[in-house]
């Protein structure tokens, strides 16, 4: 993501009380927390509703927006998750960090992401290799990026975004904070 320059303009979201799409949308930019149990958000029925603990960090700005890549990697997965509720066009690449290798979930993409690098093609530091998608794409949430870090290969383009409470310990173990990489964000 193209983030603004004054962090001060990073609005960070309270998820712990519901979601609101006219309130996300009021703000020019906003982040949603890592490890945040979030309420009445995920009501699809995918979510048997019980998974709620958020195990990525959300990026919240307008459709179109730019991603870039955090460090050079590799294009490991890429597909549509589109049922309703899900991440929509998604990517996972491939990073090398301290000799282990660290993937990234890049979801709620545009579907013109799905063609803008190629599963195998290398990447580098702050390459543009997606942009954002509308709700009409993106599994029907309000524009943002979820960002979401594994330290197991997933197999696909896709990573449990939230979990339930029982799976908490276990999830912070394989999911790592985003942070590490992206910087102290909130």
């Amino acid at each position: 993501m193209d983030y603004p320059d004054n962090r001060d303009e990073l609005f960070v979201f309270d998820f712990t009380k519901g979601y609101d799409t006219d309130f996300i949308r009021s703000k020019e930019w906003g982040i949603g927390k890592y490890n945040e149990k979030r309420s009445n958000m995920y009501l699809e029925s995918m979510y048997n509703n019980e998974r709620n603990v958020h195990m990525g960090v959300d990026i919240w700005t307008q459709s179109g927006a730019p991603v870039f890549s955090f460090w050079d990697g590799i294009v490991a997965y890429i597909q549509n998750n589109d049922q309703p509720g899900d991440y929509g066009p998604t990517m996972v690449i491939k990073y090398e960090l301290n000799d282990s290798p660290l993937y990234a979930l890049y979801g709620h993409l545009s579907k013109e992401s799905l063609t803008m690098v190629s599963i195998g093609q290398e990447i580098k530091k702050g390459q543009k290799i997606a942009t954002l998608g509308g709700e009409q794409v993106n599994g029907g949430w309000a524009p943002h990026l979820h960002f979401q870090l594994s330290v197991e290969d997933p197999q696909e383009a896709d990573m449990p975004g939230v979990v339930a409470a029982e799976n908490g310990e276990e999830a912070l173990r394989t999911y790592p904070d985003p942070r590490i990489v992206l910087g102290n964000l909130y």
